[in-house]
């Protein structure tokens, strides 16, 4: 059975005393130890296969290194992958563990959890919600080190990261004016939520940029699903002045406003050309043609997150003059928009 490595073996092979070793391995910041000391240290810890005992270190420091990931439904998404992924490889960079809870929007289990994290030491909290929302945070974290991932509050002292729903509505009605589109629709969804008020500002936002006027006829409202596109999209193309693009609030909805162009013997994107939201891959990639869409930045979004967080809990805060953070919402092109043919009189 082979041996455990001690700190102490790595001061022997590295030529170093055991208080050096423990600087370089533990980060402790302030320390003079020049670069060749510490790679030298690093090397023979990796050479040895030294592991670093967390449970001491978080005696010695009252840290575990251990963050929570509380979310309402966001693991049973389609987006919570990335979102996750982001977080965790975030953490796993900086050597820190991240634990996620899914609450399924029971208050009385939420606050059961979080007395149990705090009970196993947690250090910090990520506040996750399965859609960009306002929240109120949870009492049992009030004063604790939290980041809003994907949510908002009324407390402009609780960072947050949403995305850039304004700039994304944006994004997705300058393609369809470039492409030479002057009558563009927008099915927005019918929930008064940051996503569908934002993303209605950035398209009057673009089509105001671009001399064109704003009309309300062009606007229409319903579910977010494809049900909703498919009703939203059909009140638009049965209308007396037909509309040559479509920007729809989220991929599910432009699904439905395929089966509406369908139906009504219109060609995406020959005779229509059709933007979504969401860049939800099973359905903007499985479309024929493949639906152009915004993406949300849920990776990045985790990432800042973790990497603010784990900032303010070492008296390194980032960003101290952007609590509220809003992240680019990049465009994924694929083949659903062009060039506007001839449309009915």
């Amino acid at each position: 059975m082979s041996r455990t490595i001690r700190i102490k073996d790595v001061a022997e092979h590295a030529g170093v005393s055991v208080t050096t070793v423990s600087h370089v391995l533990n980060d402790v910041p302030g320390k003079r130890i020049n670069a060749e000391t510490r790679a030298r240290v690093k090397a023979s810890a990796a050479a040895l296969g030294y592991v670093p005992n967390r449970v001491a270190r978080s005696l010695r420091t009252r840290r575990s290194q251990v963050l929570a990931l509380i979310s309402d439904e966001i693991a049973t998404t389609p987006f919570a992958g990335l979102m996750i992924l982001g977080a965790q490889e975030a953490a796993s960079k900086r050597g820190w563990l991240l634990m996620l809870v899914n609450t399924g929007l029971d208050p009385a289990y939420e606050a059961r959890e979080i007395q149990a994290l705090l009970q196993r030491q947690v250090d910090g909290f990520l506040y996750a919600t399965m859609y960009h929302r306002e929240v109120e945070l949870p009492d049992e974290l009030a004063g604790l080190p939290v980041i809003l991932l994907d949510a908002v509050s009324r407390d402009p002292s609780i960072p947050s990261v949403v995305p850039d729903e304004v700039g994304g509505g944006r994004t997705a009605v300058e393609v369809l004016l470039a492409s030479g589109h002057r009558r563009i629709a927008f099915l927005n969804n019918r929930d008064d939520i940051p996503a569908s008020r934002g993303r209605l500002e950035g398209y009057r936002a673009a089509l105001e940029a671009a001399g064109v006027g704003y009309h309300q006829s062009l606007v229409t409202y319903d579910a977010s699903d494809s049900a909703g596109g498919y009703r939203a999209a059909a009140a638009v193309l049965d209308g007396t002045a037909r509309p040559t693009a479509l920007f729809c609030f989220n991929d599910r909805m432009a699904l439905g406003a395929y089966q509406a162009a369908a139906e009504r013997g219109l060609r995406i994107p020959h005779d229509l050309s059709v933007v979504g939201f969401d860049n939800q891959e099973i359905i903007a990639d499985g479309l024929r043609p493949g639906l152009t869409t915004v993406a949300l930045p849920h990776y990045e979004m985790g990432a800042w997150a973790v990497d603010t967080l784990i900032g303010s809990i070492d008296d390194n805060p980032q960003n101290d003059d952007r609590a509220q953070v809003v992240l680019p919402c990049p465009l994924v092109t694929r083949a659903s928009v062009t060039a506007p043919g001839q449309t009915p009189g």
